[in-house]
């Protein structure tokens, strides 16, 4: 099932819009090992994470044409991507972390965290961007589907995980960490 209103523009506009290397640096994405992603799109993300992290990155889109685009451009990278409604299956991968990058809009965002939630190995954390909600950003869902982070970290409870502090990922974007109730912290993969 596609995730309401996440229709992607061209590639190469696109790839403006995220300070990839800012965004991945904020979030600390090289403490991890194996990584899960909902979402490659053209690889935006899966690129610089695969780099950075120390395991594998598994990476999932309802798109043939986005996994397609990933792993064209993936080059000898860790990633494994495949074509897999998340939203009906869960997510098929036990990692580190999952990333939920532009994705918590959709209509059942308690059931997509209890999904990445079910995938972390113990200690493991799901990381979250979003549109801000509170201004004009050139692309993103319409502003009154967009989640607040105060929403996110009351989803994240719901669905058994602790939420910290609001990254800034400016000029468009916030982010959070959401940390799964286990304090064993992350294995490496």
């Amino acid at each position: 099932m596609r995730i309401r209103d996440s229709g992607m523009p061209e590639e190469s506009y696109w790839e403006t819009l995220f300070d990839v290397p800012l965004i991945l640096s904020k979030l600390g994405i090289e403490r991890f090992g194996d990584v899960a992603e909902l979402g490659c799109g053209y690889g935006t993300f899966s690129i610089s994470v695969a780099r950075a992290i120390r395991g594998k990155l598994y990476t999932f889109d309802i798109d043939p044409a986005m996994v397609a685009r990933t792993l064209e451009r993936r080059a000898g990278l860790p990633i494994i991507a495949q074509v897999r409604d998340v939203m009906e299956q869960g997510f098929d991968a036990t990692v580190d972390a999952v990333l939920l990058f532009n994705i918590l809009h959709c209509k059942q965002p308690i059931k997509l965290l209890r999904y990445a939630k079910d995938a972390l190995n113990d200690g493991g954390e799901v990381l979250v961007i979003h549109w801000r909600p509170d201004i004009s950003t050139p692309r993103g869902p319409a502003a009154d589907i967009r989640p607040d982070p105060s929403q996110i970290a009351e989803w994240g409870l719901q669905a058994g995980l602790a939420s910290g502090d609001v990254i800034d990922l400016p000029p468009w974007h916030y982010g959070m960490i959401l940390r799964s109730n286990s304090t064993s912290g992350c294995r490496s993969g």
